[in-house]
């Protein structure tokens, strides 16, 4: 009797980050826990950068396929945001236009199951490729913007324009207009930013999953 094809394997799940300890928070990501195979891919700080490493790793061969997620620190915003909650996007934007997100709901449902007590946002995030503070933040939060960061549209632009795929970008707050943060080192010192990161990987984990499954 002849053998069934074997089943090919799952798609990947690509993270990426832009700084060491980001990347450090997620670092059990590598570990198991997703469906299929798991990269957590940092990036280097700004657009370009997210760009040309995304770019780079879709390109192999393993990784050709791979659902995406851009996670890490972000500016709040919005009025009511406080460091270490977390932003779902909708969709990210930048001056290369809008990259609709998926599964927003799910990874909304996932989060609040995995850190019960955070508050999450949803709403567009926009890409920035400098740190915004003062009055640049009112000025992007006219646009719709809820979320600011240096990487989540680059990361997403670059990933759909490699191949069709499942996006999604999850952010933690580390600084809002009434909590600016002076550094990105103040982290270290103990911000709840840091230990919410390490917590979302399970939410990461059941969107993949989810983004594997047959569409109907």
């Amino acid at each position: 009797m002849a053998k069934a094809p074997a089943r090919p394997d799952p798609a990947p799940l690509l993270i990426a980050c832009a700084l060491g300890i980001e990347r450090l928070a997620l670092r059990t990501g590598e570990r198991g826990g997703a469906h299929g195979r798991v990269t957590v891919l940092r990036t280097g700080m700004g657009p370009k950068n997210a760009e040309r490493a995304v770019t780079g790793a879709l390109g192999k061969e393993s990784l050709h396929d791979a659902a995406v997620v851009a996670t890490g620190f972000c500016a709040g915003l919005a009025p009511g945001m406080y460091p270490g909650d977390l932003v779902v996007a909708e969709e990210t934007r930048s001056a290369h236009g809008r990259t609709p997100c998926v599964g927003t709901e799910l990874l909304v449902k996932e989060l609040v199951r995995a850190l019960p007590g955070r508050t999450v946002h949803t709403g567009p995030l926009i890409g920035s490729d400098h740190v915004v503070r003062g009055h640049e933040r009112a000025d992007l939060l006219t646009t719709g913007a809820i979320a600011v960061d240096m990487e989540s549209a680059a990361t997403l632009h670059s990933a759909v324009r490699a191949g069709q795929r499942p996006v999604a970008a999850v952010r933690v707050v580390v600084d809002t207009p009434q909590h600016e943060l002076v550094r990105i080192g103040t982290v270290r010192g103990g911000i709840s930013a840091f230990r919410v990161l390490r917590a979302v990987l399970p939410a990461f984990f059941e969107w993949h999953r989810s983004s594997l499954l047959p569409r109907r």
